[in-house]
């Protein structure tokens, strides 16, 4: 007899005789000694992060801060947006005398009121807003804890009169990470493309910006190694790290050390411009929710970071079900390489939603959409990148009572949705309602605006029951007569968090 079946009888012997004593000591019926399932419980620290706003002297930001009401947060906590310059004066001034001794010193007002936060949030249920002007605006860091951590969301909305970019640029804050990919950026001629990155740490961070092109890699050493001081932002110009012009690129960022928010800020000359937030996480099958239906173009562009390509079934969720866009049934992309394909007028006039899955073999890949509405001089940009589901939980802010769009989508099978408006930043009382999301469709959503709205209200979406959602909200607003717009994603918001429940075991002192 062989070694090899030798090893085979000792593992079956060793294997029979824990199963037999699985067997003798398998809990009886009453549960006993059952594990306990792990608790849902509300996350008690949220950070975000909000890039520099605009270059341009002409923008007016408005920053949109809130917290869903969430059980069992307990009735203490603060949320709170303060520029990176502030953040790094506070954290200097935690390391030398306490803020009272500062106090007792003696603070000019003028100190006192660069201390103040830009925005700082009052209440669980009711949006705060903070403003800025110009093109001198930093990077925020922003903390929440206590009740105003689950579900904390803050979007910065920036409207631009004229120049490059101009029209409505709307991105959500964003937690700090370690890899973010975006597909859909450009180094063209008439775009100017920047990739901002906020550090919101005590200790610098080391990142690499990769670009991919539609044949690979695009060689750049500019790139490898940037160090991004602590409590800081820093915006990077996409050309001055190669001297390559192509209208489609893929921007990887990885972070070597320390953790970053990112997000692109993508400047047309002609086609306004729009930010472009990170695609979800490289997956086989992707869903891009909610392409406005008056869109006039759309272009679709992929990158799959593996070394196998990827081949892909391109179907639209409209209100009426899946279709097939005419000529763009399939896509192949190459591996390593960013593919791009322009779908053209593809919403004929209803809105619907992107879902892409493999047609074989299953490829991770990255999306994301540029989307344009207007004609002429009146075109406007925006960008929905491949979402999470909405999950249990998603938010999007700063609605208005004209010029907001809610677009669901339940790609696979039919579901239902819990849509709350909050009460308003100024005035106004929450209203709920349920819907019904057929499966393989996209419905712009009739939003149960809240009774005695004055300001801006926030829109909560939780899932009911059924399959997967994926959500969208479309903000328009006209500037100078030209139709702004931009488009944010609505994916989970994280807010709860698995806790499992634990006994203490006196015995493990004893071995």
């Amino acid at each position: 007899m062989n070694r090899t079946t030798l090893s085979l009888i000792a593992g079956g012997t060793a294997l029979a005789a824990v199963t037999g004593l699985a067997a003798l000591t398998t809990p009886d019926a009453s549960g006993a000694n059952t594990a306990k399932a792990a608790a849902e419980l509300p996350v008690e620290r949220t950070s975000l992060l909000c890039p520099a706003p605009s270059t341009s002297d002409l923008a007016e930001t408005t920053y949109t801060s809130f917290t869903p009401v969430t059980k069992g947060t307990g009735s203490d906590g603060k949320a709170e947006l303060r520029s990176a310059a502030q953040e790094s004066a506070a954290t200097a001034d935690g390391k030398g005398k306490k803020a009272d001794d500062a106090s007792k010193a003696g603070k000019s007002d003028k100190t006192a009121k660069a201390d103040k936060p830009v925005l700082e949030a009052k209440e669980p249920g009711r949006p705060v807003i903070g403003d800025a002007s110009g093109a001198d605006s930093p990077a925020l860091i922003g903390t929440a804890d206590g009740q105003f951590a689950p579900g904390w969301t803050v979007q910065e909305t920036t409207e631009v009169a004229a120049g490059t970019g101009r029209g409505l640029q709307g991105v959500n804050c964003t937690a700090p990470d370690t890899e973010f990919w975006f597909p859909g950026a450009s180094t063209a001629p008439d775009r100017t493309d920047y990739v901002h990155l906020t550090n919101p740490d005590d200790s610098a961070a080391v990142v690499d910006i990769d670009l991919y092109g539609k044949d690979g890699a695009i060689e750049s050493t500019a790139g490898e190694g940037i160090t991004v001081q602590p409590h800081s932002g820093e915006p990077i110009l996409l050309s001055t790290l190669t001297g390559e012009k192509q209208d489609n690129v893929t921007v990887h960022v990885s972070v070597r050390s320390g953790r970053l928010g990112a997000s692109v800020q993508a400047l047309d000359d002609k086609l306004g411009g729009d930010w472009l937030a990170a695609s979800a996480d490289p997956a086989a099958s992707l869903v891009l929710p909610g392409i406005p239906k008056d869109a006039t173009s759309v272009r679709l562009v992929v990158f799959t970071p593996g070394d196998a390509d990827a081949d892909l079934k391109v179907r639209l969720a409209s209100p009426s079900g899946p279709i097939t866009p005419a000529g763009n049934e399939t896509l192949h992309v190459k591996a390593g390489m960013t593919s791009a394909v322009d779908l053209g007028d593809v919403m004929r006039g209803e809105t619907g939603s992107l879902v892409l899955t493999p047609t074989d073999q299953s490829v991770p890949v990255v999306a994301a959409l540029r989307v344009v509405r207007g004609k002429g001089a009146k075109q406007e940009t925006a960008f929905i990148p491949a979402s999470r589901p909405v999950g249990a939980r998603a938010t999007a802010v700063d609605n208005s009572a004209k010029g907001t769009t809610l677009s669901v989508t339940a790609p696979f099978r039919t579901a239902q949705v819990k849509v709350t408006a909050s009460a308003g930043s100024e005035s106004g009382t929450a209203t709920s309602k349920t819907y019904t999301i057929k499966s393989g469709t996209t419905q712009d959503l009739e939003i149960p605006a809240p009774s005695g709205l004055k300001g801006t209200y926030a829109l909560t979406v939780e899932s009911v029951s059924g399959g997967p959602v994926y959500a969208s909200r479309t903000l328009v607003a006209t500037t100078e007569g030209v139709s702004g717009f931009t488009v944010q994603t609505l994916p989970d918001d994280r807010g709860m968090v698995a806790v499992p429940e634990a006994d203490e075991d006196l015995s493990v002192l004893q071995k």
